[in-house]
């Protein structure tokens, strides 16, 4: 594997702006998951060079957040994001600075970023810039706040669920006075979004260790100002981990004991996020009052199952689970996985009656298909033609 500050387009971008006479420097989250050993795929760079001195370098630019010094370049078909060196001015809507400073010096630029683990950066040959001890942290497995934490999550009210967050995707501790003014600063989460909120949940869920940030969240009381939470996660190692954000959202929902309507609303989630918690929680709600039916293996997909168990056993640790290996079985049993795998369609049935088209086809099929589906007749057009006539007569 290339090492990520050799790849391209990256490296030439350093190399062009380094002969035109400035600093630059891969920065952030590359530098830190290199030194981890992870794929380095957040590749962004900060430079000496301002932004119009930028666009004088490279033909192919675009003005992506020129007023805060970020160009995007474009180089050989692909595109890198070129920040030049900068002090923030004061962030009076808890997100952005009102205004930057274009300054000379990494080192000040660093200073302002969130955490020591982000405040790395590495030249084109591999050389590591660290003047805030980020890599001494990375070894300690500490997330810290560079400089003064109160000072740093007033800036961004975002800062303390990303501390949160990389408690998880890191596997992390939070260090002691970071997670001191994230105790005392929770209620400046009424200034994030809930767009960027939900962002940090969708990578919480998938990271290495969920729990270390859901046990992070609830002893900082960061839990109290979220759009929703569940009152109690003690379930929540019986169900980790979680294979896709949409699980993480569905367990939410269901622990909360909240509807989804009122999930999808708190988070702007998507139609699809919508569809699958509600279709999660359909099942719970059949588990609970017996053993999984035909119907349900045939109405929901089999990970809207399994997860629907997994969660059901996390609160019901006394009942009898039902393995994914027997959910498995029990949905590649069915004898169709859909109507369309039905061997005869409207045209057969007015063949069959001589009758005119109409409602009553629709109707019809729907009967084969659940005759079909629970064995009163085989999927082949004589069974289910036999069937048909009988029952069709039977009922004129």
């Amino acid at each position: 594997m290339t090492l990520f500050y050799k790849r391209e387009p990256g490296y030439g971008v350093l190399c062009r702006l380094e002969e035109a006479g400035h600093e630059a420097v891969f920065v952030g989250g590359a530098v830190r998951d290199h030194l981890l050993n992870r794929e380095a795929t957040d590749i962004d760079i900060a430079t000496s060079a301002e932004p119009e001195e930028v666009k004088k370098v490279f033909p192919h630019t675009f003005d992506v957040g020129i007023e805060h010094g970020t160009v995007l370049v474009v180089l050989k078909g692909e595109q890198v994001e070129v920040t030049t060196f900068r002090t923030d001015g004061k962030y009076t809507d808890h997100r952005r600075p009102d205004a930057v400073k274009f300054v000379k010096s990494l080192t000040e630029d660093l200073m302002r970023r969130d955490f020591t683990i982000n405040a790395l950066a590495m030249t084109k040959d591999g050389k590591l810039l660290d003047p805030f001890n980020g890599r001494l942290d990375m070894e300690k497995n500490l997330i810290r706040a560079v400089g003064d934490p109160v000072e740093r999550f007033k800036e961004d009210a975002l800062r303390m669920m990303r501390a949160i967050r990389f408690s998880s995707t890191l596997n992390f501790s939070i260090e002691k006075k970071t997670f001191q003014a994230i105790m005392s600063g929770g209620a400046q989460l009424s200034h994030v979004s809930v767009e960027r909120l939900k962002l940090e949940f969708d990578k919480l869920f998938m990271g290495i260790n969920p729990l270390n940030a859901f046990n992070y969240m609830e002893k900082s009381s960061l839990n109290l100002y979220l759009p929703l939470y569940p009152k109690d996660n003690t379930a929540l190692i019986e169900i980790l981990p979680f294979k896709s954000p949409k699980e993480g959202w569905a367990y939410l929902a269901i622990a909360g004991g909240f509807s989804t309507t009122n999930i999808v609303n708190a988070y702007k989630l998507s139609k699809q996020e919508r569809k699958y918690i509600s279709s999660v929680q359909d099942v719970y709600v059949r588990r609970l009052q017996n053993a999984y039916t035909i119907d349900d293996y045939y109405l929901f997909d089999i990970d809207v199952i399994k997860i629907a168990e997994r969660i059901y056993n996390s609160f019901y640790k006394d009942e009898i689970a039902i393995s994914e290996e027997t959910i498995e079985m029990n949905k590649n049993s069915l004898r169709i996985h859909s109507i369309a795998d039905i061997s005869v369609d409207g045209t057969d049935l007015l063949d069959w009656t001589g009758l005119s088209g109409g409602r009553w086809t629709g109707e019809w099929i729907s009967k084969i298909e659940k005759a079909v589906l629970y064995g009163d007749c085989q999927n082949e057009i004589s069974s289910i033609k036999e069937w048909f006539i009988n029952e069709f007569n039977s009922k004129r």
